[in-house]
C-alpha cells in the first residue's frame, strides 16, 4: 500500500478529512503513514480553500497505535535508528500544534497506545460515546513518552502517571472529565455531528481562530508577565486584521440603527 493509498483526503465546507486508512491493521501507524500526515498538513497551511484539519479513521477503529511489526523490525537497527523513529513521530506533533489551522480528532472504536496519542495531539477532540481509548504502553514494557508532552499539559500531574503506568483502557465519558475528550457525541449520528461541528468551527473568521490557536500554545512556556505581554501583541495583530476592523465597523453601524 503506497502512502497516497494509506491517507484519504477529501475537502468538503472547507473542511479537510484525513482518514487514516489501514482498517486491516486498525489504521496503526507506520513511517509511511507518519510521512503522508506531514505532508498531508503542509499542503493544508497555505490551502485557502482548507479552515479545519479533520482527522479520523477508516473501518471499526480510530488507531490501534504504532505497527508494532515495523517498530520491532526498526528496534533491531540500534538506538540511532529508534531516535530517528522517534522523532518522526515527534516532529508531527510539533507540526499539528505550528499548523495554525485547527485539528480536530474524530474518535471511533479504539484509540489506543500512539493513536490515543495522534487523537490528544489535536487541538479539538471529539469522542463518539461508545469508543474505548488508551495508553497501554506499559504491558509492552514501553513508555508513552512522546504524548505525555501533550498529555501533561491537558491533564492533571497525578492522572497523567496513573494512565501511563497503569495502562488501563478508559471510556469517553473519562476522557471527557479528565480533559482527554473535548465532547463526547452519540453513537447514532456521530458522522452528522462531527461534520456539523468542523463546519461550523470553519465558519470562524481564520485569523482570529489562527491567532487564538497561537496564543495558547505560545502561553505554555511564558510566565504571566511575559503571557501578558505575547496577549497584548496578538490583540494588536487581531485589531489590524480587516475582519476585526469589518466586524466592529458592522456592529456599530447596527447599534446605530436600533
Amino acid at each position: 500500500m503506497s502512502a497516497d493509498e494509506r491517507l484519504l483526503h477529501r475537502i468538503e465546507n472547507r473542511v479537510l478529512t484525513l482518514t487514516l486508512n489501514r482498517p486491516h491493521k486498525r489504521n496503526a501507524l507506520d513511517s509511511h503513514t507518519v510521512q503522508a500526515l506531514k505532508a498531508a498538513l503542509v499542503q493544508a497551511r497555505t490551502d485557502s480553500a482548507v479552515r479545519v484539519v479533520l482527522l479520523r479513521g477508516a473501518g471499526p477503529d480510530f488507531c490501534a497505535g504504532a505497527d508494532l511489526v515495523e517498530m520491532d523490525r526498526i528496534t533491531s537497527m540500534g538506538p540511532e535508528k529508534i531516535h530517528a523513529d522517534a522523532l518522526r513521530m515527534g516532529d508531527l506533533f510539533v507540526q499539528m500544534r505550528d499548523l495554525t489551522k485547527p485539528l480536530v480528532a474524530a474518535v471511533h472504536g479504539r484509540a489506543l497506545g500512539g493513536g490515543c496519542g495522534l487523537a490528544t495531539a489535536c487541538d479539538v477532540v471529539l469522542v463518539r460515546e461508545d469508543a474505548e481509548l488508551g495508553y497501554p504502553e506499559v504491558h509492552l514494557g514501553f513508555v508513552p513518552a512522546l504524548v505525555m508532552t501533550v498529555l501533561r499539559r491537558k491533564v492533571s500531574e497525578g492522572r497523567v502517571f496513573e494512565l501511563a503506568t497503569l495502562g488501563e483502557r478508559f471510556s469517553a465519558a473519562d476522557a471527557l472529565a479528565w480533559g482527554i475528550a473535548t465532547r463526547v457525541m452519540p453513537a447514532n449520528d456521530f458522522e452528522g455531528s462531527v461534520m456539523a461541528y468542523a463546519t461550523e468551527l470553519a465558519r470562524r473568521a481564520p485569523s482570529s481562530v489562527a491567532l487564538s490557536k497561537t496564543l495558547l500554545y505560545d502561553l505554555d512556556s511564558l510566565g504571566f508577565k511575559d503571557g501578558i505581554a505575547r496577549a497584548a501583541q496578538i490583540n494588536v495583530a487581531a485589531r489590524l486584521t480587516h475582519t476585526c476592523r469589518e466586524g466592529v465597523r458592522k456592529f456599530l453601524e447596527r447599534k446605530k440603527r436600533n
